[in-house]
């Protein structure tokens, strides 16, 4: 008999293996948004037509960021925002606009890193591809489609060790040329299809990408979406495990799974979004606009129209309040959580962690600090969330890296400098990064805990504080 699960991690689980892309994500958040009442909105609509005290709304952008938010009952312009801000995306492999490579034999498909990934971790991985495609209908418009290939499509073998007699001394790898996915053999496919490459490219089109891609691979990719090889007109598509996340550790502790970093977050936040609209208890008439936001791209810098470093915010402040007067004062009034993963105290690398600040799994939530701002917590913030998650009977731990080390960071940074109060928190965990990465099943309850309080309590809490 299995251990007793945790049901928070439970629900993480069934979230982490439908998401295996931020359009996924994006895609499956909006999904439980909708069935807890929420309603869609368009950016190039006019809210004030839209919206309306006491209402919930979410609007999404280019697939692949989310911001979701529900207005107080007695709501009106300069009310200020509590913020969980968190990203959807993680390093992995994407195909490459012209992917079709063939060699010894074997078909290939050529791919791009994203993000700074442990690599060689994604060697000898049953591996898939999911992502959205662009495809022509029945009437001549074209759609986005989602598309998640769940069986196992490809590889990157390994060299075997007799040919390579030091690798477990000293293994090195070149990302350009050894590691390049198998997706198939020639011989195999050799009468099944005929190679638009022996169609002259002068005769495509400019929307055609037929040449750019083995024909067996675009014929997957429109067997999954009932479509004809050449209405596929383009493609994000990027590799993923096949093997599902799961629960592990003797009692269940663990949870082992990709893209812990940072789906964890994302769906606690979207979780505890949709907690708080479900209480018993009756917000107050002028409490904050409660808000999540679920940002794109912050492991390559958070640098376009779906990161962190983009207008999201600033849009959604400016049209809440939007007036020059009651936009300085919701500022003022906001406080935002950035929650991303943070690293847990390694058995076999302790020394790698300064010796006081030691975060463990299942240990509750770290607030992440850092004197050169690359993380955004200060005295205030830091005790802010204290205060909050006290109130749940959750617990605290502080992480600050070395000072002979490089210190990450996450969103936090970036979205402070709008001005409002920013706190960087995060949970802890091992092999960030890695295609397989370990966190701690009871966690997952911590950060609904915590995201809960935040969205119950943070207004009666400010006005307690004074900051002169």
């Amino acid at each position: 008999m299995y251990p007793s699960s945790p049901e928070a991690a439970t629900r993480l689980l069934a979230f982490l293996n439908a998401s295996p892309t931020p359009f996924h994500a994006v895609h499956n958040a909006a999904v439980r948004l909708e069935t807890a009442g929420f309603r869609k909105l368009r950016e190039l609509d006019n809210w004030d037509k839209e919206i309306k005290a006491g209402g919930k709304y979410y609007f999404i952008r280019n697939q692949a960021a989310l911001v979701a938010f529900t207005l107080p009952p007695q709501w009106q312009y300069g009310s200020g925002l509590s913020i969980i801000a968190t990203h959807v995306d993680s390093p992995n492999l994407r195909i490459r606009p012209v992917s079709k490579k063939a060699k010894a034999g074997f078909l290939q498909v050529g791919v791009e890193t994203y993000g700074g990934g442990i690599w060689h971790s994604w060697l000898d991985r049953d591996l898939s591809l999911a992502g959205r495609v662009v495809v022509a209908d029945s009437t001549g418009n074209f759609n986005s489609r989602l598309i998640k290939i769940d069986r196992p499509l490809l590889r990157i073998p390994t060299l075997a060790i007799h040919l390579d007699r030091n690798v477990n001394d000293s293994f090195k790898f070149n990302q350009e040329t050894e590691f390049v996915p198998i997706l198939g053999l020639i011989a195999n496919n050799l009468n099944k299809s005929k190679d638009p490459a022996d169609t002259p490219r002068t005769e495509s089109k400019a929307s055609s990408i037929q040449t750019n891609h083995h024909p067996e691979l675009l014929s997957v990719i429109a067997g999954e979406l009932s479509v004809a090889p050449e209405e596929i007109h383009d493609f994000e598509l990027s590799l993923y495990d096949t093997q599902p996340s799961v629960l592990g550790g003797l009692d269940n502790e663990f949870i082992f799974s990709p893209r812990l970093d940072n789906l964890f977050s994302s769906f606690c936040a979207v979780d505890a979004m949709c907690e708080s609209i479900s209480v018993t208890n009756v917000p107050d008439i002028d409490g904050n606009v409660n808000c999540i936001a679920l940002f794109n791209h912050e492991e390559i810098g958070s640098v376009s129209m779906s990161g962190a470093e983009s207008n999201l915010i600033s849009s959604l402040l400016s049209r809440l309040s939007p007036t020059p007067e009651a936009l300085a004062c919701s500022i003022a009034k906001s406080f935002l959580i950035s929650c991303d993963m943070g690293h847990a105290l390694h058995p076999n690398f302790i020394p790698k962690h300064e010796e006081n600040h030691t975060p463990h799994i299942n240990g509750g939530v770290v607030i992440k600090t850092n004197a050169k701002q690359r993380y955004t917590s200060d005295a205030v913030s830091s005790f802010v969330v204290k205060q909050l998650i006290e109130k749940k009977g959750g617990k605290v731990q502080e992480f600050e890296v070395r000072n002979d080390m490089a210190c990450g960071s996450t969103v936090g940074p970036h979205l402070s400098t709008i001005g409002m109060r920013t706190v960087d928190i995060g949970f802890a965990m091992l092999s960030m990064h890695s295609i397989r990465e370990t966190a701690g099943s009871h966690d997952v309850q911590n950060a609904i805990d915590l995201f809960t309080s935040f969205f119950e309590g943070f207004v009666k809490l400010d006005q307690s504080l004074t900051v002169d």
